[in-house]
């Protein structure tokens, strides 16, 4: 358990001022928020649209998977440029999935809170997505200054 308690701290114990791993990391973080508003928003809208009675956790649970495939599809795409196509699927579906979670969870709980349901409206989009974009920032700064990791 001290192993552990000491190297969370080293891991925490970083520069969290570095200006150019903060511009990175919101380089990162605007990556990743397309590819998930792609699948996420995507999903609520054809629902909204059609007016399929589904459940609201279940199309929000179906907006979050789709939003995490459209993620892990656009990465892919991007990283396939740099290295061979399946390890660009490998690193895209491995590296982020924490940020993609966080980004996706903010996103509906934000959606379902200001409106009640999975339900797009003029106003609830833009701060969907910069909730989307707040919550995994911090964590993707981590993963560049403590383990030199990023996925873009």
């Amino acid at each position: 358990m001290a192993v552990l308690t000491q190297t969370i701290a080293q891991n925490l114990d970083i520069n969290w001022r570095c200006r150019h791993t903060w511009a990175r990391a919101r380089v990162n973080t605007a990556w990743c928020l397309l590819g998930c508003a792609i699948g996420d928003l995507g999903t609520i809208l054809f629902f909204q649209v059609t007016g399929i009675p589904w459940p609201v956790l279940a199309i929000m649970t179906l907006a979050i998977i789709n939003g995490l495939l459209t993620s892990i599809a656009l990465e892919t795409v991007i990283l396939s440029r740099q290295m061979p196509l399946r390890l660009a699927l490998k690193t895209a579906a491995g590296m982020s999935l924490i940020s993609m979670i966080a980004m996706e969870s903010a996103m509906n709980i934000t959606d379902v809170a200001l409106t009640g349901g999975a339900m797009l409206t003029w106003w609830v989009v833009p701060l969907m997505l910069a909730a989307g974009f707040v919550a995994p920032l911090p964590y993707n700064y981590w993963r560049l200054k403590a383990l030199g990791k990023a996925c873009h």
